[in-house]
């Protein structure tokens, strides 16, 4: 049975949909005001391997990330460019998708946007005034009473004592509590704005979730995900927010990733240690990066460095050689039964543990050597495509990267100079030959079949 570690209870749980055989799951997206950075990558990818699983164990899954495409910092970045908000955030939401789907993760089933859902959280930032849970201060701004919500704290496990002892100097003296937050934002000269019933405004970060999920899952739903860095106080507002408003749970189960981290440093823009999805890209291939995510666990620390990529290449490598020269079987129905797949799915059954089902893929490519078997290609094939891995030809891996040293064209070339050296029985060319390529990351393969080369 599937088990899900709850941020909330802290404890693993078996996973129990409110709905049978159906799946409503909610995940924090982006703020787009710049490219995604590496944290960002492993969010997308993370709870893109949490959809897929959950669909290969017969789950109907509603999907749903949202765009936050209002914001101070989006604002203050068009007027640093001199653009309007609009243009920025569609430019940063296309590099967002495209980064995306380079690696290799599905578009959620709804994307909904911040500034298309301003009716909902409207709505939503009513009832909690209606509640008495909000109040519009003197500035114009309508803020949530913190101290009104008796299970405030219950997500971060933080006392409202040890909230108010961290409370920063500089507090808002609108608000009636320094714990408050914002839920509507008054109008500022120059800024967009929408109408309400409060005056002319536009959303507090919170708010917008809070919404978006109720309009696109319902006000109670099974899933919900996103980074560590948002479990407080975003989450932690999120609930005080929903359950404020309807009186009854929100969420089942919470799931938040671990941080990303650069030679064992938090990355940060700050330490010069800050690299978006883009730079990364420029020098590995997007495959390698997915499989280098996922072999951490999601809850663990991400620790970037090239030497982790390069081995997560090696890896790769490892897997598609396994595959080379085989005519699988097509990728189809899964005997959960057998052996690998039986260990596969119980690794992914415990709380998503793609490190441990990463291991039996490892195995079942060594039985491959070994045996040479179809069946077992098919299924390494079948096993990984669940985790959005092995999807490619083996040698397009294998051969990838003609944009970076020597041409495919020229490879192929230097081998037939080598076979015609070992034709012409002149070992010591044939070798010189070799060498050379391995020097510029190239190794040649002689087999039954001939010569195959794959980069290094």
């Amino acid at each position: 049975m599937l088990t899900i570690y709850n941020s909330l209870t802290r404890s693993k749980q078996p996973f129990v949909p409110i709905t049978p055989g159906e799946v409503g799951m909610y995940v924090c997206g982006m703020t787009v005001y710049d490219f995604c950075h590496l944290g960002h990558a492993r969010v997308l990818v993370v709870f893109d391997v949490v959809r897929r699983w959950l669909q290969s164990r017969g789950y109907k899954v509603k999907y749903v990330r949202n765009i936050t495409d209002i914001d101070d910092k989006i604002i203050k970045r068009a007027h640093e460019n001199g653009e309007t908000v609009a243009q920025l955030t569609e430019r940063f939401i296309a590099a967002m998708q495209e980064d995306a789907r380079a690696l290799g993760v599905g578009d959620p089933d709804y994307e909904p946007r911040a500034t298309q859902t301003i009716p909902q959280m409207l709505g939503l930032i009513g009832a909690l005034v209606d509640k008495g849970l909000a109040y519009r201060a003197d500035n114009g701004d309508v803020y949530y009473s913190v101290r009104k919500f008796d299970g405030y704290g219950k997500l971060s496990g933080k006392s409202l004592e040890q909230l108010r002892a961290g409370e920063r100097v500089d507090v808002d003296l609108n608000k009636q509590d320094a714990l408050d937050f914002v839920l509507w934002k008054a109008a500022k000269p120059g800024e967009p704005a929408w109408d309400s019933p409060w005056g002319k405004g536009r959303p507090g970060w919170h708010i917008e979730c809070s919404a978006m999920s109720e309009h696109y899952l319902s006000a109670h739903f099974d899933i919900h995900g996103g980074g560590q860095d948002l479990q407080f106080p975003h989450h932690e507002n999120e609930i005080a927010q929903s359950e404020g408003a309807h009186g009854h749970t929100f969420v089942n189960y919470w799931m938040h990733n671990g941080f990303v981290r650069v030679d064992s440093e938090k990355m940060s823009k700050s330490l010069g240690n800050f690299f978006t999805v883009r730079e990364i890209l420029d020098k590995y291939d997007p495959e390698v990066v997915r499989f280098f995510i996922l072999r951490a666990h999601y809850r663990s620390p991400l620790n970037y460095s090239d030497q982790h990529l390069d081995d997560a290449r090696q890896g790769l490598t490892r897997l598609y050689t396994a595959l080379r020269g085989i005519k699988a079987r097509d990728v189809g129905s899964i005997d959960w039964n057998e052996g690998y797949a039986k260990r596969f799915g119980e690794a992914m059954d415990d709380d998503f543990n793609t490190p441990e089902a990463v291991s039996v893929l490892f195995e079942l490519a060594n039985e491959v050597n070994r045996s040479q078997s179809k069946e077992h290609a098919g299924l390494l094939r079948a096993l990984a495509a669940i985790v959005g891995l092995l999807g490619r030809d083996p040698e397009a891996f294998l051969q990838a990267g003609a944009d970076q040293g020597i041409s495919a064209e020229a490879i192929e070339k230097d081998i037939e100079a080598r076979n015609a050296a070992r034709k012409a029985r002149d070992f010591g060319e044939a070798d010189r030959i070799r060498d050379a390529l391995l020097e510029q990351g190239v190794t040649l393969e002689d087999g039954p079949g001939g010569t195959t080369w794959r980069r290094t």
